[in-house]
């Protein structure tokens, strides 16, 4: 299915120009076309349109995900009274008794904050099984490090929807839309 992504603006890059009034086009889990709202309208007239009231980009890597998801734990927000709602490291941490089942909860949790913060890659290695089952399911690209990322025609559907105040109003991985801000 193909789905029109109009946007106020798209950055072929994260350090990029913005190019106002473009779009993205995605069909299944590729960039199928990448220009002026207009004309990608008249083109795929059949696409579902998602409009977004902001900036498309290649979405945020992550460097720390390995730290952020195997040397914390993220706390169900049914522990929040007992736990708080902050990751916990350290002693905390050493104090909770941990075992895969909850390493890998807790991993399910820290990729959910992730992805509503508009992050599409991030780097592991990740050790732990249950965390790297966790990552693997996500979608999220795992990287060995930084790399040039960029939207391309043809290229992978990764990427996220910015407001004007910085917040994640959308992350996109191989075309599915993993997250929404309400």
């Amino acid at each position: 299915m193909l789905t029109l992504h109009r946007v106020r603006g798209v950055r072929l890059a994260h350090d990029g120009e913005l190019n106002a009034g473009h779009a993205v086009v995605v069909d299944g889990a590729r960039i199928a076309a990448i220009g002026p709202y207009e004309e990608l309208l008249a083109a795929h007239g059949g696409a579902r349109v998602r409009e977004w009231d902001g900036v498309l980009t290649p979405g945020r890597y992550e460097p720390d995900g390995a730290a952020l998801l195997e040397a914390a734990y993220h706390p169900d927000p049914r522990e929040a009274d007992e736990l708080g709602g902050a990751p916990l490291t350290g002693e905390a941490l050493a104090a909770l008794g941990m075992t895969e089942a909850r390493w890998g909860a807790s991993a399910r949790r820290g990729l959910q904050r992730l992805l509503a913060a508009g992050t599409t890659a991030l780097t592991g290695p990740f050790i732990r099984p249950a965390v790297r089952t966790a990552v693997q399911r996500s979608g999220l690209v795992e990287l060995p490090g930084p790399a040039p990322r960029a939207l391309a025609t043809g290229g992978p559907a990764h990427f996220a929807v910015f407001g004007e105040d910085g917040t994640c109003l959308a992350t996109v991985l191989a075309g599915r839309l993993v997250h929404r801000r309400r």
